[in-house]
């Protein structure tokens, strides 16, 4: 049988070729399995991961930044490929009541800070500014 060397010139070859003989493995494998099967990266530093993510997606490569946070997940036990559900901020709308009021509060007290305002109407100072302005 032929020395492997002789085709592969250096190490980062070698890491290569092996790297892409574990992951068609797991594509073979996770064919017949349920997710989450085990990632074929697993112990790569993210560095490494990125660097054969963009081999193989090109130009469709996720940011590197992305490649960490995905690792980090990985290494908490989250497998989920959904984002968690996250809290929605209520939407605030300068009605036509809280204008006024606003007016009022300043035609009562001229020195009346933005952020006075908007503690007592319950609103954000960004909000209360851009209803003075």
């Amino acid at each position: 049988m032929p020395n492997c060397k002789s085709f592969l010139d250096t190490e980062a070859d070698r890491k290569h070729v092996t790297r892409r003989a574990r992951f068609q493995q797991h594509e073979d494998a996770s064919s017949h399995q349920s997710p989450p099967p085990p990632p074929p990266l697993q112990g790569e530093a993210p560095k490494e991961i990125y660097a054969i993510l963009t081999e193989i997606l090109g130009e469709h490569e996720p940011s590197h930044a992305t490649v960490k946070n995905w690792v980090s997940k990985y290494k908490r036990g989250d497998f989920s490929t959904s984002d968690a559900p996250r809290p929605e901020r209520p939407k605030t709308v300068p009605t036509p009541e809280i204008i006024d009021q606003i007016h009022e509060l300043i035609l009562e007290d001229r020195r009346i800070s933005a952020k006075s305002i908007a503690e007592q109407l319950g609103i954000s100072r960004e909000r209360v500014g851009f209803i003075i302005n």
